[in-house]
């Protein structure tokens, strides 16, 4: 049985809003910070395992970032981000002309065939759809039969720390959000027929100097398998489709 309970309040046209409004200090907020806004990408490339003319949805896009990194590991695939603000897509078509984008109305019913792509890019989406149960098997619906999703997302012990650096030093902000627990993400790719490959949390002390960013790392890599890995404000989860 698929539980109700993950549904949030709000929904996908007031995520849509937010984006919209934030638009224009999007890249200028994270550059701030790019250290670890980038470490998605990075992070996630390794865990794509791309192949030759491969189809990738990344989803969602932003400033299609992601899109760069995504052809420097293979030129060769074929990458098509999706995004739900208006305003970030416009954004990206300044930054990178280059970009296949197509505008998404909603996060529960994709405008794509079944059997579509051979990869899937979710990178800090998961937290902000309206009805994630309903976001992942529709992700599971265009994935091919083997298709490899690489999701990201902050886990619900990051909210205070959010809370605090929003605080002090403003941002673009998250908008309408919930950061689910890492329990309740297992559970969510289980229900929607996603097969857990890894899990690997990471960003245990996100800013501050170098030596304390890798001391961090260090801290939550050899503390994988216990608790600690779940204190990591940015959480990897590499299925695929079962």
């Amino acid at each position: 049985m698929i539980p109700e309970n993950f549904r949030n309040k709000w929904n996908d046209q007031d995520v849509e809003l937010h984006w919209d409004r934030v638009a224009n200090i999007y890249v200028l907020e994270n550059n701030k910070v790019k250290g670890a806004h980038d470490q998605r990408f990075r992070e996630s490339i390794l865990k794509l395992a791309l192949n030759d003319r491969m189809t990738v949805l990344n989803i969602s896009s932003r400033d299609a970032e992601a899109n760069d990194y995504i052809l420097k590991e293979n030129p060769t695939v074929n990458v098509l981000n999706a995004e739900i603000s208006r305003g970030l897509i416009e954004v990206a078509k300044r930054i990178r002309p280059y970009t296949k984008q197509i505008k998404i109305n909603n996060y529960s019913s994709l405008p794509f065939e079944n059997n579509t792509f051979d990869r899937i890019l979710s990178l800090e989406t998961l937290e902000h759809v309206s009805d994630p149960i309903a976001y992942l098997s529709d992700l599971h619906r265009v994935g091919k039969g083997d298709c490899r999703m690489v999701l990201s997302c902050p886990p619900r012990s990051a909210e205070f720390g959010y809370q605090v650096y929003s605080f002090f030093f403003g941002g673009h902000g998250e908008g309408p959000h919930k950061f689910p627990a890492v329990k309740d993400v297992r559970q969510m790719l289980n229900v929607t027929g996603w097969k857990l490959l890894e899990h690997k949390g990471t960003l245990l002390i996100p800013v501050g100097p170098d030596f304390m960013q890798h001391l961090g790392e260090r801290i939550i890599n050899k503390f994988s398998k216990t608790w600690i890995s779940n204190l990591g404000i940015r959480q990897y989860y590499v299925c695929e489709r079962d």
